[in-house]
């Protein structure tokens, strides 16, 4: 399993992807999934990865195929807007899965992956997109701008709260954090290392982190959770509080 979010802020995009790939409780390794590419000056394109592993390393091998072949081929660095980008990268990942789908079909296997990508191109705004095993895509919304793909249940609530704070990006870089976190608390087959991209809009350049098992602010971030998490609890009212509260049917309230 995996799991990749990416916010789209007044001020740029953050990106965050765990590394954590398994077939099964036996059989864990480590892949990146977030994969920044600058095919030209004037653009600067993000690509996270879920779904099957091979699927994926064979996208991103024709997307450099691509871009070092001679001129006239289509690439990301031929498109004029993001979202020619998102089709363009849905058709490598069809043409990948269409290739092999004879050999996956009698194996019983779901070749298929999804994709978010996003980035900026000179004249037009930074937008995420995420686009569909099918080819198509969709954009974030004004009311939604995150989207995620992979184990996404778990760590949404913590995306929605950076939408109402209206987050700059060093908030939204905290937040993505502790949606990664939470996603890993409850799911072992999302873990570390994490790859953190954030990038400020018209710079076509990107800050890259990696967190590691044993980074003092992954220690730190998780002891502050906990601590502020049960400082909460301690302020709810007791469930006798609550069921005063709360009148039973056919109960007067006081």
């Amino acid at each position: 399993m995996t799991y990749c979010l990416a916010l789209r802020l007044d001020d740029g995009l953050v990106f965050m992807s765990d590394t954590r790939t398994n077939a099964g409780v036996d059989n864990i390794s480590n892949y990146r999934k977030l994969h920044i590419l600058r095919p030209a000056p004037d653009r600067i394109f993000v690509l996270q990865s879920a779904g099957n592993l091979a699927t994926t390393q064979e996208v991103l091998d024709r997307i450099h195929h691509d871009l070092a072949a001679p001129a006239g081929t289509e690439s990301l660095a031929t498109v004029e807007e993001m979202f020619q980008a998102a089709l363009y990268v849905g058709r490598v990942s069809r043409t990948v899965v269409a290739a092999h789908r004879d050999g996956l079909m009698s194996s019983g296997a779901d070749g298929t992956a999804t994709f978010i990508l996003g980035g900026q191109l000179r004249g037009s705004a930074p937008d995420i997109m995420l686009v569909y095993p099918e080819g198509n895509y969709i954009r974030a919304s004004d009311e939604r701008p995150f989207l995620q793909i992979g184990e996404s249940k778990y760590g949404k609530f913590m995306l929605d709260i950076a939408v109402r704070a209206h987050a700059d990006l060093a908030a939204a870089a905290k937040i993505a954090l502790a949606s990664m976190i939470s996603t890993a608390r409850a799911n072992l087959s999302v873990g570390p290392p994490y790859d953190l991209g954030v990038y400020r809009t018209d710079a076509l350049t990107i800050d890259e982190f990696r967190i590691t098992e044993d980074s003092t602010i992954l220690h730190r971030l998780l002891e502050l959770w906990e601590k502020h998490i049960m400082a909460a609890l301690h302020e709810l009212p007791a469930v006798t509080d609550l069921d005063e509260l709360v009148a039973e049917p056919g109960r007067a309230r006081p």
